[in-house]
Parts: C-alpha cells; sequence; structure tokens
C-alpha cells in the first residue's frame, strides 16, 4: 500500500533564538514540594515532595518546616490528593491503579506512621461526601463496591476503620451532609437533564423534590454547604439570572438572599468561617480572578496579602483558629511559591517555592484576550509569547510567529490566567500559544455554556478557527503554521481540526481524545451513568436516529480519510473516560489509508500522564514532532522515551528522533 508523504509546512525562522532552552525536566518533572496543607490544630505542615523521585506525603512541625519527614512510601504512581483528618492526628489521601480512576482512601497516623487503607476494596471508587468542624473522628464517604453506578453513603470511623451503612444511593447522583454528618438532601437526576433536590427528615427521604434544575442550570447550580449551625445553606444558583449567584438560604423558612454576582462570570470560589462556616469571602472569575472580603476582618488579611505578593492569591488552608494560613501566590512569570501567613503576629514567610530551578529562567507573561466569535459571541481567551519577540511588550510579536492552539478538556471546563507549564514550554520553543475558552466553557454563565449544546465539531469548533483567525488577522501567527493541541476534549477538537478541517493546522496533537463519539457514550465509567441525559441532551442521543446520525457525523474517525497533516497521538492504555479504542479506532483507520500517524501508548496511565517519566517522554516527542512541522526548537529526545514505559505501537519513523530514542 503506498503511504502518502506527511505535508509538513516548510520550517521558518524560529523565535526566541536568544532566549535560554529550559530543559523539559524543569517544568515537567517533579516540583520541589506542592499541595501544602496545615493541619486544623495549627503543630503541623504537610506536602507533596519526591521520596526516591515519586511524590510522597512528608509532614513537619510548623515550627520547624525544616524537620519534615516522609509519611507515605509510594514506588511507582505519585500520591496527587491528600488533605487532614479533622481531629489533625493523621493524613489522608486517594490513590488509584495506573490511572484507573478507581480512588481509595489511606490514612497515616503522624504519630506512629502506621498506613492503613480504609477501603479496601476491588474496583471501587470513593467519593467523600461530607466532614464537620465539631466531629474530629469521622467522615462521611460514598462507596460503590455495591453496585458500580452508585455511591452509598457510609459513616467511616477514622479511628477504627469502621465503616458503617448510612443510606443506599440507589437513583441519588449525591448528598449533602450538616455539620452533625447528618445526612440533610439527596440529588437524584430527572428526564430534563438537569437534578432534582429532595430533603432527608430523620434518615428519609421525602418523596417531593424541594427544588429542581433543567438542563440550562445543570453546570451552573448546585448546593455549596449549611452553616455550622445548620441553619442557612448556601447555594451557587444561576436559576432565573445567567451567571452563578453565591445564595443564602434560610432553612426555616426557606427565604432566600443573594450574597454575591457577577454578570460576566460565575461566582467560582467561597472562603468559609472555620467554626461557624459563614462565607467570609468569595471569587469570579472571567479574565483574572478577583477576591472581595464580606467579613472586615479577612478584608484586612486579603489586602496584607495583596500588598505583599505580585500576581493571583488563594488562601489554601485554614486553622481551626483561623490564626494561621497558607496561601498560594502565582506571579505567572516565576514559579508559584506558598507562604505561611500569621495574622495574629502579622508575619508572612515563604514556605516553598514550587519549582525554585525555574527562578530566572526566561518565562513569559500571559495575556488575557477578549475574541470576537463570528457570530457575535465573545470568547475570553489567553496568550503566551516565545521571549525575545514582543519589543515594546504590547502582547503582539514584533511579526508572526508560529502558533500552537492549546485547547481545553472537558468541554465543561475552562482555561485560567496564570503560571502554566505548557505556555511556558511551547513558548520557550518559539511558538506563541493560544487558548481560548470556546462556547461550552463553564465559568461565564449558563447561556454561554449552552451555547454549545450539540455543538461538538460545529459552532465549537468555528469558535476555535476564529480564534487562529484573530491571531493571524492581529499579526501574532503565521497562518501557515498553526498547530492543534489538547487533551481530552481539547484531543478531540484535535482530530476534528484535522479530519473537518483538514488544511487548516499544519499538525495536530491529540492526548486521550475521543474519536468516536457513539462509542466514547457506549464506554463512559458506570458512575457516570446516572447523568447518562445530560451527555445526550448536550452531545446527541444515540438512542434515536437523528442523534446517532449526528454523533457519526461529528466523530472524527468516520473523517479520516481527509486527514493530510501529521497527527500525533497519545494515550493512557487504563483510562475510564476514554477508552484506548478511541485512539486505536482513528490509528487502524489512518493505517489502512496510508495516512501517517505517531501513536505512544502508556500501559499504566489513565486519562492524562500523571507519572512524570511519562509526561516528559511524551512532550519530548511532541517537541520533536511541532518543530519538524513549525519548525520550532526542540530539546533533544534523549533517553526520555526509555525511561519511561512508552511504547509505540505505530509510527515511530514519521517523527524525528523517535526511531533512534526506542533503539538505545
Amino acid at each position: 500500500m503506498m503511504t502518502r508523504t506527511p505535508s509538513f509546512s516548510a520550517p521558518g525562522h524560529s523565535a526566541a533564538p536568544d532566549a535560554p532552552l529550559i530543559e523539559r525536566a524543569r517544568l515537567f518533572g517533579n516540583p520541589t514540594r506542592a499541595q501544602g496543607r496545615i493541619s486544623p490544630d495549627g503543630r503541623h505542615l504537610s506536602w507533596l515532595a519526591p521520596r526516591d523521585g515519586v511524590m510522597n506525603i512528608w509532614v513537619a512541625p510548623i515550627a520547624d518546616p525544616a524537620a519534615a519527614r516522609p509519611m507515605t512510601a509510594e514506588k511507582t504512581r505519585p500520591i496527587q490528593q491528600h488533605f487532614w483528618a479533622p481531629d489533625s492526628s493523621r493524613v489522608l489521601f486517594v490513590q488509584d491503579k495506573g490511572g484507573d480512576e478507581n480512588f481509595l482512601l489511606y490514612s497515616v497516623d503522624v504519630a506512629t506512621g502506621v498506613e492503613t487503607n480504609l477501603t479496601p476494596f476491588e474496583n471501587t471508587r470513593l467519593t467523600v461526601v461530607g466532614s464537620s468542624n465539631t466531629i474530629k473522628d469521622r467522615i462521611l464517604i460514598g462507596l460503590n463496591n455495591r453496585d458500580p453506578h452508585w455511591h452509598d453513603v457510609h459513616s467511616l470511623n477514622l479511628t477504627t476503620g469502621a465503616l458503617t451503612e448510612v443510606m443506599r444511593a440507589d437513583g441519588y447522583a449525591g448528598f449533602l451532609a450538616d455539620d452533625d454528618l447528618d445526612l440533610r438532601m439527596a440529588l437524584r437526576p430527572n428526564a430534563d437533564g438537569g437534578m432534582d433536590y429532595f430533603r432527608i427528615t430523620g434518615g428519609t427521604v421525602e418523596e417531593q423534590p424541594f427544588a429542581s434544575t433543567g438542563l440550562d442550570d445543570s453546570l451552573t447550580t448546585a448546593p455549596a454547604g449549611f452553616t455550622t449551625d445548620g441553619r442557612t445553606l448556601y447555594w451557587l444558583d444561576s436559576r432565573g439570572r445567567d451567571t452563578a449567584a453565591l445564595i443564602a438560604q434560610t432553612v426555616a423558612t426557606g427565604e432566600s438572599r443573594i450574597v454575591a454576582e457577577n454578570p460576566k462570570a460565575d461566582i467560582g470560589g467561597v472562603m468559609t468561617n472555620p467554626t461557624t462556616g459563614e462565607v467570609e469571602a468569595y471569587s469570579a472569575t472571567y479574565l483574572h480572578t478577583e477576591w472581595t472580603a464580606i467579613d472586615p476582618a479577612v478584608a484586612q488579611s486579603l489586602a496584607f496579602l495583596g500588598a505583599r505578593l505580585v500576581g493571583d492569591i488563594t488562601v489554601t488552608s485554614r486553622t481551626d483558629a483561623d490564626d494561621k494560613w497558607l496561601v498560594a501566590n502565582d506571579p505567572v512569570t516565576s514559579p508559584p511559591a506558598v507562604y505561611l501567613y500569621d495574622r495574629a503576629k502579622g508575619t508572612l514567610d515563604v514556605l516553598y517555592v514550587s519549582r525554585p530551578d525555574l527562578q530566572g529562567a526566561p518565562l513569559v507573561p500571559m495575556h488575557a484576550r477578549e475574541i470576537r466569535a463570528r457570530d457575535g459571541l465573545t470568547l475570553p481567551a489567553y496568550l503566551s509569547l516565545p521571549p525575545g519577540c514582543d519589543a515594546d511588550g504590547d502582547g503582539r510579536p514584533d511579526k508572526p510567529v508560529p502558533m500552537v492552539l492549546l485547547v481545553h478538556g472537558g468541554p465543561w471546563a475552562r482555561d485560567h490566567f496564570g503560571y502554566n507549564s505548557y505556555h511556558q514550554w511551547l513558548a520557550n520553543r518559539g511558538y506563541a500559544v493560544l487558548s481560548v475558552n470556546f462556547r461550552g466553557s463553564t465559568g461565564f454563565g449558563k447561556a454561554f455554556i449552552s451555547a454549545g449544546d450539540l455543538q461538538w465539531g460545529r459552532k465549537m469548533h468555528d469558535d476555535l478557527l476564529d480564534a487562529v483567525d484573530w491571531a493571524v488577522d492581529a499579526g501574532v501567527a503565521d497562518g501557515d503554521r498553526v498547530a492543534i493541541m489538547g487533551g481530552s476534549y481539547g484531543g478531540y477538537a484535535t482530530l476534528a481540526g484535522m479530519a473537518f478541517t483538514p488544511t487548516r493546522f499544519a499538525c495536530g496533537v491529540d492526548i486521550v481524545g475521543p474519536s468516536n463519539l457513539e462509542t466514547l457514550l457506549k464506554t463512559i465509567p458506570p458512575y457516570w451513568a446516572p447523568v447518562i441525559e445530560q451527555f445526550h441532551r448536550r452531545m446527541g442521543n444515540p438512542g434515536t436516529a437523528e442523534g446517532l446520525a449526528m454523533l457519526k457525523e461529528r466523530s472524527p474517525l468516520y473523517a479520516a480519510d481527509r486527514i493530510v497533516r501529521p497527527l500525533l497521538i497519545g494515550q493512557g492504555a487504563n483510562d475510564p473516560r476514554v477508552n484506548q479504542a478511541e485512539s486505536d479506532q482513528i490509528v487502524d483507520a489512518m493505517k489502512a489509508k496510508g495516512i501517517p500517524v505517531t501513536y505512544v501508548l502508556f500501559p499504566d496511565e489513565g486519562h492524562g500522564f500523571a507519572r512524570p517519566e511519562n509526561n516528559i517522554a511524551f512532550n519530548a516527542v511532541t517537541e520533536g514532532f511541532l518543530a519538524k512541522c513549525l519548525g520550532g526548537r526542540a530539546e533533544p529526545i534523549g533517553d526520555t522515551v526509555k525511561a519511561s514505559t512508552a511504547q509505540v505501537p505505530w509510527g515511530a519513523s514519521f517523527t524525528p528522533g523517535l526511531d533512534a530514542a526506542l533503539a538505545q
């Protein structure tokens, strides 16, 4: 069979020729520390840090952070999430196997170092249902070990490990508890693609819902928790408005009042008092995140922090006494850092810099932009430029440069302003990097989300094309040297771009992207099945002839024979969301048509690449691929592929240096 010659764009003059090359390992290797937390009693600090090259939990006395000791000994897969038990006697963490997302809950006793698997079940995914400010030895968790579709609620005694079933979840997608760890609300999906909310009284779910949402409000309305006394219920609520407002509802009367709202963005974050549970500050993120304090003392503290730190500030952890905070600071052009703020003493001390070896590196600023779509919709976007290409600093290069359109996943998620390792990496290699919040993205109100309904591969893709046209018209991008790249939905967008608009992009990089929307919906995890109606209404219903035809029409697999530009695909073999078959299918289709494609498979990964050695290896392959396609700079692959678990089932010869790297 004849193989088509890859249609690579001719390399041009690379941007950023004089900027030092930032090694991939400095950007994507293990951070020095991450996810700093303070124990509720204020006696200890914890964070994630490498132990024998794998991210593990470390704990230190707050008076002597240098005396930190490792509490866990994971040998292969990094711990990605940890938190303190309410009584401060142990740290808790969740871990899956090889990216299968069957997360189990573990605890480590701070005094003894003894580690315990609190949920020793197979094929089970844990959720945390509730914790308490006043009950310190128990939490509520959800387990789907009885039925994979539903998470039954259990009371977990953190001291003894005893599990007591509280309520079976048959038909209910979630629950809300108060500070007494009593279940007060059950959530059940409805036929309209939204949620019905039921009161729970005395352990019994009422027959009729007291509140409901339809499809439009399904992603922008949800209960946000009770105050400690149980008298007030907070909501993030878009019912009767576009953007989600913060609402306080008096439980006894049902009366509601608006605490905060923003005309351009949903209220997205809240700070609640550790003792009372009352909201003290809230945030909204349009182009940038803005915090507004309600409580005067919190306002004074945020002002103190804002006067001393440059860039975004987030309070990530607070003591029960609220006398000490851990504060994350993102300056964008230097690596993020975490500070210990003693509110009583008025002191602010750096606890750690996440990647200190990036200090002094040629990191570039990020520019927030508004892009107009062809139908008038405003698309918030973020642009980074190669170092040295923008002499006057106006966010526009002195001459057009090659560009990577970096598409976020979800699609019900969003891009944010801030330090971004992918933006910094690609900009350093000589590319403008553009991330655009296309319709369907969250955070900008329900109308913006709903504008993406049934628009996979159509108006959602048009938004991406309009963003590229904006970049070309503005003199940012060389229109002949634009790549598309992304993971999950961003991977789908890459495949759609290559198949539906085959000459618009010079090449594409798809990471765990679905190629066939019909098979994607057939293979979703069982615990997503309760909300399948929302998928059907926002993507297309395969149970109807019209819906099935649309899903096939929007699936890049069925247009794979139209692809004419180089494509690189990365996939985790254990991905429960986008199964390996999604990548296998389109690779097989391209092979059958003689279309070049490089396929990199990781047998120990899931929906993305959690192990740094695997992520570095795939990015090393990506660098060589983009350099050949767009003409940018590339650090040699070296031994990165051999140091990973990467397998290349097909197409190593189509990516520069990959054959040689595999032969090492």
